[in-house]
């Protein structure tokens, strides 16, 4: 192994180690929050030659980061809202993810738009993605040009599609999840500190300015100060509470929620994603492995922001949606997996929150913490960028300026089809040497999903995972795209962990009751008949990791 693969090593015991570092020497910047943001913000600082600490109080992409639509996109309906350059820059960035930074994890996907009259919805629409294209070109846009569908076309390519025609155009689609824990391991790469499982519950000040935080391992249940001349808070949803342990006012961050459906493959019959009008927002049919991702919702939500949840109208509003584009209409009893995310929205005028800000704001009050919020999954790089450019005042030297854009994330190769190689890159002979030695671990864990064992023990020894949810829910997708949520998973995988974590079989039955609980909870709150009720029943799903209450 090589030593920059050796660094970007997330365990256990890598874990412990650096929380020790953490407490021991004083940091330039502690990055609070492992989301995408978060983990941007470590890989931008330590790359800048700055001492860097991050920790998460549950798991890398717990939160928003792996509850998106799962796509690098400019967000083709800002442009109704005029938002140009929003729209131009997310396209830059997906550019960049695609040309240079992770080719291997994003995947081009065609999507069509359908359509109703012949001849103005035609001209409107194809204007409006002739436009999106034109921008995404001023940025070295390698995806095709659209195409203008007639019937006989749109039958051709997507037959489930009731339409009089359609504009096809590209875009591209993640796993928000690995990219985030690459992300957060390419930072660890560069040499910042990470540790999940550790959570900020305080801040000391020396004269107005934080100097440290106090942070609590929820895993053996320590507290201790890390010191640091900055904070970034890329805490999402939670950032106001951030803001509140430093005695701020918060930035006023809101809530939206978004609900994803997984539907098989074969239930709508089409060779392309599509993306569909509803009457508040769009709806897209993302095309992912052997399942359609049908999202997404756009509602408020002010309960519980631990564990977001989905009700029965959530899910009847997807299914009425796509279904009114459909010649074969789906039903609840096609739907594989549920996931419920919460967006952080920078409040705008309008309370409707498909209509709030999707840009990001930095607020410095000059106290050292330094809180970053709203945006884009697609921009998280230039939200990163602009957090730690905010940084110099409270560092002892200049830094320099952002260079992510150059620096290609763990793994990165050219696109294979190669499903190991569309997850791990070219770190992918670290499992096929696994296997090599023990042949057991090329066997999928169950019959109806195409992760391998070899991939279980990886996220622990090499990804970071703690917990059995870590490895089912984000690790893999275990836990949406089979129809038992991954309880038939659960056994094996907490088997393979227990072997490398030295689990005695007291904490496998707490892992493994801990995860059926969710599992009953999520499925309950989906039972369920709106917001209110969806959060009291999804209070039954506990929280293996101590002190973690919201």
């Amino acid at each position: 192994m090589s030593p920059v693969d050796e660094a970007s090593v997330l365990n256990h015991l890598q874990r412990r180690r650096h929380l020790e570092e953490m407490t021991s020497t004083p940091l330039d910047v502690l990055v609070v929050g492992g989301g995408v943001t978060g983990a941007g913000a470590a890989l931008d600082a330590a790359s800048r030659g700055l001492r860097v600490g991050l920790v998460e109080q549950r798991d890398y992409a717990s939160g928003t980061s792996s509850r998106s639509s799962k796509m690098f996109h400019g967000g083709l309906r800002y442009l109704e809202r005029f938002d140009f350059a929003l729209v131009r820059e997310a396209l830059r960035e997906r550019n960049l993810m695609i040309n240079r930074l992770c080719p291997h994890l994003v995947k081009p996907a065609s999507f069509i738009y359908p359509l109703e009259h012949r001849i103005w919805d035609r001209l409107y629409v194809g204007t409006g993605v002739f436009l999106y294209e034109v921008l995404a070109r001023l940025a070295s846009n390698p995806l095709p040009w659209h195409s203008h569908l007639g019937r006989k076309g749109l039958e051709r390519l997507s037959p489930a599609l009731n339409a009089r025609g359609g504009i096809r155009y590209w875009d591209t689609v993640v796993d928000d999840a690995r990219h985030t824990l690459t992300l957060a391991r390419t930072a660890a790469a560069h040499g910042a500190l990470l540790a999940n499982s550790a959570r900020v519950v305080g801040f000391d000040d020396d004269g107005g300015r934080v100097k440290a935080a106090r942070v609590l391992d929820l895993e053996s249940g320590d507290l201790a100060a890390v010191r640091t001349r900055a904070v970034i808070n890329a805490t999402g949803v939670w950032t106001d509470d951030v803001e509140g342990l430093a005695g701020e006012h918060g930035m006023d961050v809101h809530s939206s929620k978004g609900v994803h459906v997984l539907i098989p493959r074969d239930r709508i019959d089409s060779q392309t994603g599509m993306i569909m009008r509803t009457k508040s927002s769009v709806l897209f049919v993302i095309p992912w492995g052997q399942h359609w991702i049908v999202g997404t919702t756009d509602t408020p939500w002010s309960l519980r922001r631990a564990h977001p949840a989905a009700s029965r109208s959530d899910i009847d509003y997807l299914l009425t949606s796509v279904n009114s584009s459909l010649t074969t209409p789906v039903s609840g009893s096609d739907v594989v997996g549920v996931y419920a995310g919460l967006r952080p929205l920078l409040r705008g005028e309008s309370e409707q929150t498909s209509k709030l800000s999707r840009e990001h704001a930095v607020s410095d009050r000059g106290n050292g913490l330094i809180s970053v919020a709203g945006g884009k999954y697609t921009t998280y790089r230039v939200m990163a960028s602009d957090a730690v450019d905010a940084l110099a005042p409270y560092m002892d030297r200049s830094i320099d300026r952002s260079s992510t854009a150059d620096i290609p994330l763990l793994g990165a190769a050219p696109a294979d089809e190669d499903r190991l190689h569309s997850r791990y890159g070219t770190l992918t002979d670290q499992l096929t040497e696994m296997i090599a030695i023990d042949p057991n671990y090329g066997r999928t864990v169950v019959a109806d999903a195409p992760y391998l064992m070899a991939e279980i023990r990886y996220a622990v020894t090499h990804e970071g995972a703690l917990h059995l949810d870590d490895v089912l829910t984000r690790r893999t997708r275990l836990s949406i795209e089979t129809r038992d949520r991954g309880t038939d998973a659960a056994r094996p995988t907490a088997r393979v962990m227990a072997d490398v974590m030295g689990w005695d079989q007291v904490t496998v039955d707490r892992e493994l009751a801990h995860y059926e609980a969710r599992v009953r909870a999520e499925r309950d709150s989906q039972a369920q008949p709106d917001d209110r009720t969806a959060d009291a029943a999804r209070m039954g799903a506990p929280d293996v990791r101590t002190g973690i209450s919201e």
